[in-house]
């Protein structure tokens, strides 16, 4: 937890805003998701986004739905996925959030999850599917770990709601851009950077905001009101289409160089 909320307070010093690259762990196989990973670390990323592949991915779009699948069908397990964040963390002190739903977690087993989860590194849990009123499945072990425990907050969740998450919640408080699911866009919403500007008012945790940032226009757009801005669907398609880790580092590059 220490590590992102150093990294934060650091590019709020420097006034800048955070780059949050996500990629799938096993896509589109172990060897190249763990390239990926360290190409998004060395090319521009603040925090990274660490994406464990789950059959239901209720949140996400086609894109990450179809690399979620790839994975599992690659063979990507728990324990793999933890050992491939061994091998992040031993070039790069960059924080890494575990992205997933409750359900490999709970199968994993939540004590046993929390305990390999610290030993690897990690700095902070994102479980989409864990809101407030279910968070004790897995939240008192995080916090007694010290990691950070990451809410989403939507376009219709409720003011005092969000200002519940924030007081709940730490490391930062991640907004999610559009009442859908996740994907790149061609235009984000034009009220977004005004509610986000309004959001971080009433906020102490930093603000991230994902779903539908797909290149640097946009992040460079969203700069000024938020803290962080969190790239996915489209650095996994160029996975898809072939992209090579240098190419993709170039491409995250200019994305970083927009929020500067």
């Amino acid at each position: 937890m220490e590590r992102i909320e150093k990294t934060f307070k650091q590019l709020r010093e420097n006034g800048q805003t955070g780059f949050v690259p996500f990629s799938i762990a096993g896509y589109p196989d172990a060897k190249r998701s763990l390239e990926t990973f360290l190409q998004l670390a060395h090319s521009g990323g603040d925090v990274l986004e660490f994406g464990f592949p789950f059959s239901d991915p209720v949140a996400d779009g086609p894109v990450i739905q179809k690399a979620a699948t790839g994975a599992i069908r690659n063979g990507m397990t728990m324990d793999r996925a933890l050992d491939m964040i061994v091998e992040i963390r031993r070039s790069t002190d960059i924080p890494i959030i575990f992205f997933s739903y409750f359900n490999p977690i709970h199968k994993y087993g939540t004590e046993r999850f929390v305990a390999r989860a610290k030993e690897c590194g990690l700095d902070g849990v994102l479980v989409v599917d864990l809101p407030m009123e279910e968070a004790g499945w897995l939240k008192p072990l995080t916090d007694k770990a010290g990691l950070a425990w990451i809410y989403l907050a939507t376009p219709t969740t409720p003011v005092k709601r969000i200002q519940a998450m924030d007081e709940d919640g730490s490391g930062f408080l991640y907004y999610v851009s559009v009442t859908g699911v996740t994907g790149a866009r061609h235009a984000l919403p034009s009220d977004l950077a005004a509610t986000c500007g309004d959001i971080r008012k009433i906020c102490r945790l930093p603000l991230a905001v994902g779903f539908g940032v797909s290149n640097a226009q946009q992040a460079a757009w969203l700069k000024p009101h938020v803290d962080g801005v969190v790239v996915g669907s489209a650095i996994i398609s160029r996975v898809a289409n072939g992209c090579t880790p240098d190419d993709l580092g170039v491409w995250t590059s200019e994305i970083k160089e927009s929020l500067a």
